[in-house]
């Protein structure tokens, strides 16, 4: 049995008489197309059963229709090789590529080196060979000026997730030190007064709003921030593992522990264990992020569901739309609500 060919805008432009750019700027909704034209192209389209490819669609103008990615290429790829994954990123490109096919734009992603002197190389070279009509950066790379000033001096529109600083480009983000507050006031409602942090990554801008909003509250009810339970995290496993066992250690441990990140507070959860704490029984824990592993731990994790997929979506949102209508690179900033989701991790402290 021959196998059918597949119809090509050749085809269309064929049917229609008419050219193969003419077919494009009919797709694309672009200008100097008259009505009768337009309709014989639909026509063509209709009667043939034409789905218009990535390449055709960039016939008609400027626009590549991609939307590009970058995220920091050692923690992605550590999740990856560990076999634990990344549900961050899974969250980032969930929201970003549905919105990016709701308006017909691909979304693609690439890893790049936050450590590396070939940062700038690594991002030129994609640049380069994706010609994307915008770029979204996730954290660090959010606030890397390196990169910042090499997509601005480009021309480039990009949007910034995590980061609300004031600069080039759209800031995406929600109130990280408010989340954290919210967070920690769950605490002390029911009671707890020795309360432990386990640290976001010092690299990420995040971190020390994460940090203020967590000593804010404490500090707001009359209580004093134990140093001792400020333990340092790179939002790991290992280092939720490591901060417990210090805690623990204390001559007084904390009765609760809120970890900046959902990996930290799996890995506090699966040491209490070991430790002989039951959470929430003698240890309650609350987390970041919500993405849906510490649903399905035990006891599930309260947390700040911070909204990953929504800002990403947000991002991709702006840069199709100042694309299409041919604005300037621009700025902005674009803040998003957080919700806080109790579950069985937490509970008043035993008397």
């Amino acid at each position: 049995m021959q196998k059918k060919r597949a119809i090509t805008i050749k085809d269309v432009a064929a049917e229609a008489g008419v050219s193969l750019q003419t077919v494009s700027r009919v797709i694309n909704k672009g200008p100097n197309v008259t009505a009768p034209v337009q309709d014989r192209v639909r026509a063509a389209i209709d009667k043939l059963g034409y789905v218009p490819s990535l390449a055709a669609r960039r016939l008609g103008g400027s626009r590549s229709y991609l939307i590009l990615a970058f995220n920091d290429e050692r923690p992605t790829l550590e999740g990856w090789q560990s076999r634990r994954g990344n549900d961050w990123v899974d969250q980032m490109l969930y929201g970003g590529m549905l919105k990016c096919a709701e308006h017909g734009y691909r979304m693609l992603f690439e890893l790049v080196d936050s450590h590396s002197d070939q940062l700038e190389a690594q991002v030129r070279a994609a640049l380069s060979a994706l010609h994307p009509d915008g770029v979204i950066l996730t954290p660090p790379h959010s606030e890397d000026d390196r990169i910042t000033d090499l997509l601005h001096q480009g021309g480039l529109i990009f949007a910034r997730l995590g980061s609300h600083r004031e600069g080039e480009g759209f800031a995406v983000y929600m109130d990280d030190e408010a989340a954290a507050r919210r967070a920690t006031e769950h605490l002390l409602d029911l009671g707890h007064t020795r309360i432990a942090y386990v640290q976001g990554h010092p690299e990420y801008a995040m971190s020390p709003d994460r940090l203020r909003g967590f000593t804010g509250a404490i500090e707001a009810r009359g209580l004093t921030v134990d140093p001792a339970y400020l333990q340092p995290g790179d939002f790991t496993y290992e280092a939720g593992i490591a901060a417990l066992n210090t805690l623990a250690a204390l001559e007084t441990p904390p009765s609760a522990v809120l970890a900046s990140s959902d990996e930290m507070a799996l890995g506090v959860l699966h040491a209490a264990g070991p430790l002989g704490l039951s959470v929430p029984g003698d240890l309650s824990v609350v987390s970041f992020d919500d993405t849906p592993t510490v649903r399905m731990s035990v006891p599930a994790l309260t947390a700040i569901r911070q909204p990953i997929a929504a800002m990403t979506a947000k991002a991709a949102e702006l840069l199709i739309e100042s694309k299409t209508r041919g604005d300037p690179p621009g700025n902005g900033r674009f803040l998003l609500p957080f919700d806080f989701v109790v579950r069985a991790s937490t509970a008043p402290p035993r008397r």
